[in-house]
């Protein structure tokens, strides 16, 4: 069998597996036994041993259950209301006024979670409930959620940076500080579309608010000093070059439990709750790896990825052409997979490619969060389409028509990403070089 005709074959078994409803690390898993069953003699339980071993003794790999649990503990405090009221007394003079809080809050969200979802749902359970009674657009208060929620894959701590980067051997530090530019632009992005559209619809809009007096806004603000100095301890640990990430993780739970506790929410239900939650999403994580890994192990001995390497070399295709196949292939791929499969699955593939390309490797894991961001809000697969689609009843392919303005603001950022590298690459050059 040619290695062509192999890699039809493995690729029409996962999909036969995932369509059946199994799970994707024992989809994974299995056409990686197939690879490895009908290329070489080895035992392929050898082999599952090795890679799934390798894939597990990783140190890196110690900061992702820290930084999910720090987001679940946060979940399970009162830091989403005291967000909402500390940034709606500054948000009424902007045009679109308290939808700006769905972006600002998820941004900063975003700084103490590390996953998409759970900056949707924590944001939306406080944000959405304020923004229908006080008469904002519904299509427009969900939209610009679904949309915000995704800055949690791409504001660091992300989980998904941590996954690319135990995958690809980068420093996770590196891909941290590579994300804030991107991350802050595509929040500048969302507001900027929330104040044109809200100048274009004044008859959609609210009636303002009475003003709020400066001495009010300032006591306000003063809810969001927690969050602030959490903020500080984790990422500027990291950027101030105190901690190492899986350092800074430990910091982050250590400072959520002190909010927690400070709070008054820290329980032994609640800890109960936080715990259970982060270690079955860790372990599924970890599970998926595992899966990846020896599917990763099994390519190397079918020589799938060298043999399309070295075909879409022989295209002879500008960078441009190919980062615009690869943008079109995962936002296809998107439809029908989680960001993190999405990583795992194909960087085995596709990260040759990229070198073989001369992409640098942290700019390519910020290019490709942005467009496994999208993938959270398309159909029928995105993650905080069905987050929203229990808050609010709507069905999943409305609110998917509601997020696709953010949609298109993603593709604006790719394009902004990949034709300026440098709004992904100065920060870490400057900041890390320079020490």
């Amino acid at each position: 069998m040619s290695v062509v005709e192999l890699s039809l074959v493995l690729l029409l078994l996962l999909f036969a597996i995932l369509a059946s409803g199994a799970w994707i690390a024992v989809a994974l898993s299995i056409v990686g036994l197939v690879a490895i069953a009908t290329t070489i003699s080895t035992p392929p339980g050898q082999v599952l041993a090795t890679a799934v071993w390798s894939a597990s003794v990783s140190w890196d790999l110690t900061a992702l259950p820290m930084f999910i649990w720090m987001g679940e503990i946060l979940y399970r405090t009162k830091l989403p209301d005291d967000m909402f009221t500390g940034l709606a007394p500054w948000m009424q003079k902007l045009p679109g006024r308290l939808l700006h809080v769905n972006v600002v809050g998820c941004a900063i969200f975003a700084a103490v979670s590390g996953s998409s979802a759970a900056t949707c749902a924590t944001i939306g359970r406080i944000a959405l409930p304020e923004l229908l009674k006080r008469g904002y657009d519904e299509k427009m208060a969900i939209g610009t959620l679904a949309g915000s929620g995704t800055l949690g894959l791409l504001i660091p701590p992300s989980i998904i940076l941590i996954i690319y980067a135990t995958v690809t051997e980068q420093s996770i530090a590196r891909l941290f500080i590579a994300g804030v530019i991107p991350g802050i632009m595509l929040a500048v992005l969302f507001m900027g579309f929330i104040m044109v559209w809200a100048l274009l619809n004044k008859d959609r809009m609210p009636a303002a608010e009475p003003a709020i007096p400066l001495r009010q806004k300032l006591a306000a603000s003063r809810r969001l000093i927690p969050v602030m100095l959490l903020i500080l301890g984790v990422i500027g640990s990291i950027y101030g070059g105190l901690a190492s990430a899986t350092e800074a993780a430990v910091v982050g739970v250590f400072l959520s439990f002190v909010f927690s506790w400070w709070s008054g929410t820290l329980n032994v239900g609640s800890f109960r709750e936080a715990l259970l939650a982060a270690t079955k999403t860790s372990c599924m994580i970890a599970f998926i790896l595992s899966g990846a890994a020896y599917l990763t192990a099994a390519m190397g001995f079918t020589g799938i990825p060298v043999a399309l390497a070295e075909w879409i070399t022989a295209f002879s295709l500008p960078p441009w052409a190919l980062i615009s196949a690869l943008t079109i292939f995962y936002i296809m791929l998107g439809c029908f997979l989680d960001g993190i499969s999405m990583v795992v699955l194909t960087t085995s593939i596709i990260i040759p490619l990229v070198e073989r390309a001369g992409f640098d490797l942290i700019w390519f894991g910020i290019y490709i969060v942005l467009v496994v961001e999208m993938a959270q809000i398309t159909p029928p697969v995105g993650f905080n389409l069905y987050v929203l689609q229990g808050m609010t009843g709507r069905n999943i392919f409305q609110i998917g028509a509601y997020t696709l303005p953010l949609f298109f603001l993603m593709v604006v950022a790719v394009v902004l990403v990949a034709t300026f590298p440098g709004i992904a690459l100065w920060l870490p050059s400057t900041m890390l070089d320079a020490r």
